[in-house]
């Protein structure tokens, strides 16, 4: 072939079912154009984005067969840089899926982001869309594309496939019970007996729950009670002995687990056993294989996003230095910042954080800045921010929208406004929210953290919220998104109402007739009367 046919073939490689995958700026193209260039010894490069002509051997490429020229699949040696690997192609809207250091030719198609399974059974548990949904396109007409940042390389595991694993077998379980149920007494023992008994495992409780006088005054469960590890909150750091997290009661208890690890959160298993539960998705009946199959990890997992909430507050009056990590009046993470003169608090919060104007009778008046601009001022009883996970409680009571704990956002919710036009909002989960008292407020405002550490903030003090990158692993029944829906329509009646009934076959034919009589004298018009009566 001569080198100006070669050189045409060259510059129409683009238009031979090229693909371009967006996040690692490199194309990948068919067999076909494998099979045209091979013979002149064309380098391949499907990580470099270039084709570059070499030199020439004199032998004319191959002709490529029909089948060949169907094909969508590229050969098994090709190499993915690390910036593409994992993500799949942008131009086939998510039909492939390419990986670093696996073959590409036989592979089953998927619109997968996620990464390399942890375990090697996962793949029977692959759904059959991703949550993730497409990969977005990063260019636009040919010349325009999004700026490539080399310093971020997105590596997210698909939603749908995140089962728990272990590297270790667990060893320590908490047991979180709701405080002051009764009920829960029997429930408490037969689960801590099958731990310690069965599975050998070693349990730590907190310290007021042995000293229930039920359990006090229970003879038989002596022996059990003398294996506690115990602890008390505030005081006690847990964090790096506990490899799961059993919980008995309501969505409280859940939040109550939350907030005894400002870090990593183990595993979570709640058992529905208070008023709401829909945050809690298991039933105590059959308890013993639940938690064996979770033992053995074989159970879906939810990460349930939290807020990582920073309060700095100006000291006022006598200044009194808080060592780093001492509590002070319940509240964790307290630090003193001696060069500023600021109290520094930190929290991790699941649900929301409200910030209201307590007792006031005024309006509270504050402002909010997204990453350092001003927004809005919120005037009314207060706002709500939350996590997805928060959206179905005190933000649902609001008016705000209904978001699935996989959907990476903050929601910003106002509590009353005084206007007609303030809507909830939702900003993206990677923003920095700060919260501050407007000069022209009237009285301070309060602030709690999952309902709990409520205190004052007043002007010159500041709220700083963000995404954690700490998540709360909730282990589902079945899978994340049939577990949220079943929540739904158990606890919150989502979409209850009587069904229309169908019409009767007699019923349907008078009522089709009817209509075309309707229909019928619609179309001929009014009637006109005469003087001699007639129509």
């Amino acid at each position: 072939m001569s080198v100006p046919i070669f050189t045409s073939i060259w510059k129409l490689n683009f238009s031979l079912r090229t693909k371009y995958v967006g996040f690692g700026q490199c194309f990948i193209g068919t067999g076909l154009k494998r099979r045209l260039f091979a013979g002149h010894g064309v380098q391949w490069v499907p990580a470099g984005g270039l084709i570059r002509p070499p030199r020439f051997s004199g032998r004319s490429p191959p002709r490529p067969s029909t089948t060949e020229m169907e094909q969508e699949t590229v050969s098994g040696s090709a190499e993915l840089r690390a910036e593409a690997a994992s993500y799949r192609c942008s131009a086939c809207h998510g039909d492939e899926d390419w990986g670093l250091g696996h073959p590409i030719r036989g592979r089953a198609k998927s619109r997968s982001l996620s990464a390399a399974p942890a375990l090697a059974s996962t793949r029977e548990f692959r759904r059959t869309r991703s949550l993730h949904g497409p990969c977005p396109v990063t260019t636009f007409g040919p010349k325009a594309c999004v700026l490539q940042n080399p310093q971020t390389i997105m590596h997210i595991q698909d939603p749908a496939s995140q089962r728990l694993t272990w590297n270790k077998s667990p060893k320590s379980v908490l047991v979180i019970k709701k405080i002051r149920d009764a009920s829960l007494l029997q429930p408490f023992k037969e689960l801590c007996v099958y731990l310690m008994e069965e599975n050998n495992m070693i349990v730590y409780v907190e310290k007021k729950v042995l000293e229930d006088p039920a359990i006090v005054s229970d003879d038989r469960f002596g022996p059990v009670k003398r294996k506690f590890c115990t602890f008390r909150e505030d005081y006690d750091d847990i964090s790096n002995q506990i490899d799961l997290i059993i919980c008995l009661g309501g969505d409280g208890t859940l939040l109550y687990a939350s907030s005894l690890f400002q870090g990593s959160v183990p595993p979570v298993m709640a058992f529905h056993l208070g008023s709401l539960g829909f945050l809690t998705p298991f039933n105590f009946e059959n308890f013993q294989s639940q938690v064996t199959q979770v033992i053995q990890g074989n159970a879906a997992v939810v990460l349930r996003s939290r807020l990582k909430v920073r309060v700095v507050k100006e000291l006022r009056g006598k200044k009194v230095a808080v060592p780093n990590g001492i509590s002070e009046n319940g509240v964790l993470a307290a630090a003193l910042d001696a060069e500023v003169g600021k109290q520094v608090m930190q929290y991790q919060v699941l649900n929301e954080v409200v910030i209201d104007r307590g007792p006031s009778s005024y309006l509270s008046n504050v402002d909010v800045y997204l990453d350092g601009h001003l927004i809005t001022t919120v005037q009314g009883d207060g706002v709500i921010v939350s996590t997805p996970t928060g959206s179905t409680a005190y933000a649902a009571a609001a008016g705000a929208s209904m978001i699935h704990p996989n959907v990476p956002a903050i929601m910003l919710t106002p509590i009353c406004p005084h206007s007609l036009s303030f809507r909830p909002i939702v900003v993206p989960a990677g923003v920095e929210l700060k919260i501050m008292l407007s000069p022209e407020a009237r009285n301070t405002v309060w602030v709690s953290f999952d309902g709990r550490k409520r205190q004052e903030v007043r002007h010159g003090d500041s709220i700083s919220i963000t995404t954690s990158r700490y998540p709360l692993p909730s282990i589902c029944v079945r899978d994340p998104v049939s577990d949220w829906f079943e929540s739904l329509a158990q606890c919150l009646h989502w979409n209850v109402r009587k069904k229309q009934a169908h019409f009767a076959e007699d019923e349907e034919d008078a009522h089709e007739e009817d209509g075309a009589g309707r229909a019928g004298s619609q179309a001929c018009g009014p009637a006109v009367c005469t003087r001699d009566g007639r129509t």
